[in-house]
């Protein structure tokens, strides 16, 4: 059975498996569009699969921005695997690349994909700079933790950015939750002590706390979110218990510059990999993982409340690869037919 039956067969019956798995499938129209189109043209090029096809195949991954080191890793693995299995004509390669980029990414821990909850409340600390849609990531997921029937909290921590806080404010009042804020330009720090006293005041179960997004000075950011992990720290032993990193996956390269700097002033347990809808170079995800070793552990697939995702490699591989599914079936199909 090949990979992408064995995704599909997993994922049928289960009605909440089989919707998720068509938004990541819509989510990553763009990118599939651009990939797999250029795939099937070297599958078209080439009859057989040699050096040349190899070659070609690095270049459509790197411009994909699955990323340097993972695509050299990616072609090794690629090469054995075929010599293995004595893959010689091009039609079958994508099968093998679906597998190897699953296998890729799940070299890590898998369970640090999930979010970890505290006994009491649990305290999400929001990173990111501004404008990667770090305030309506935080909405977003404070939707979904709602509808899982968890009560939620939110606090406005960005006090510098104009109009951070009445836009955050806003979300609070979309999604049916209370947000604790102080005048703008206050010390997030007072914000975050005032929100935690009162989600453990009101028995909350999880506290989302936003933070400014500023990148100019290194030095401020660091100081200002030692600052309030020291406050949270001291309020709720352990806290906070997650700090997920919101990145554009539209900005590409620039994103992993952002993780790895964000990853220097403070210990980032996942990322939030927003807007991957709206791009064609979706492979940042595996780039992402594979050189900072940090689990994305939500995608953007749209704009709606719901389509903030829980990331799931091999949803995300199916999405890549949705329309080499849909050809092989056609081919069975014609197979049974005759």
């Amino acid at each position: 059975m090949s990979f992408f039956k064995k995704l599909k067969d997993k994922f049928a019956g289960n009605a909440e498996q089989e919707q998720s798995t068509e938004k990541y499938k819509e989510g990553l129209e763009k990118t599939r569009t651009g990939f797999t189109s250029r795939i099937n043209d070297l599958v078209a090029k080439y009859r057989k699969v040699d050096e040349d096809f190899f070659e070609e195949l690095e270049e459509v991954l790197l411009q994909a921005d699955v990323g340097f080191e993972t695509v050299l890793e990616l072609m090794d693995e690629l090469r054995y695997e075929v010599q293995r299995k004595n893959v010689r004509d091009t039609s079958n390669v994508q099968s093998v690349i679906s597998e190897k980029l699953v296998e890729i990414y799940q070299a890590g821990e898998p369970e640090l994909n999930e979010i970890k909850f505290a006994d009491g409340l649990t305290v999400i600390l929001m990173v990111g700079v501004n404008g990667v849609g770090k305030t309506t990531t935080i909405g977003k997921l404070a939707h979904r933790l709602k509808n899982e029937g968890k009560s939620v909290m939110l606090a406005a921590g960005d006090t510098f950015r104009a109009g951070a806080i009445e836009q955050l404010d806003v979300w609070g009042q979309r999604v049916g939750v209370d947000v604790i804020k102080q005048a703008a330009g206050s010390d997030p720090a007072a914000v975050m002590y005032d929100a935690v006293r009162s989600a453990k005041s009101r028995g909350v179960d999880v506290l989302i706390c936003d933070t400014a997004g500023r990148l100019q000075n290194k030095v401020n950011l660091m100081n200002e979110l030692e600052k309030v992990h020291r406050v949270l720290g001291r309020e709720i032993p352990g806290a906070p218990h997650e700090v997920l990193l919101a990145l554009d996956a539209t900005t590409g390269q620039n994103a992993m510059i952002q993780a790895q700097t964000f990853k220097e002033v403070t210990e980032v347990t996942g990322i939030v990999l927003t807007k991957l809808d709206g791009t064609a170079k979706g492979g940042i995800v595996l780039a992402i993982r594979n050189k900072l070793n940090i689990p994305v552990k939500f995608v953007g697939l749209g704009e709606k409340m719901d389509d903030l995702q829980p990331f799931d490699p091999q949803k995300y591989v199916y999405g890549l690869f949705a329309e080499g599914l849909d050809k092989e079936e056609e081919m069975e199909e014609d197979a049974a037919d005759k």
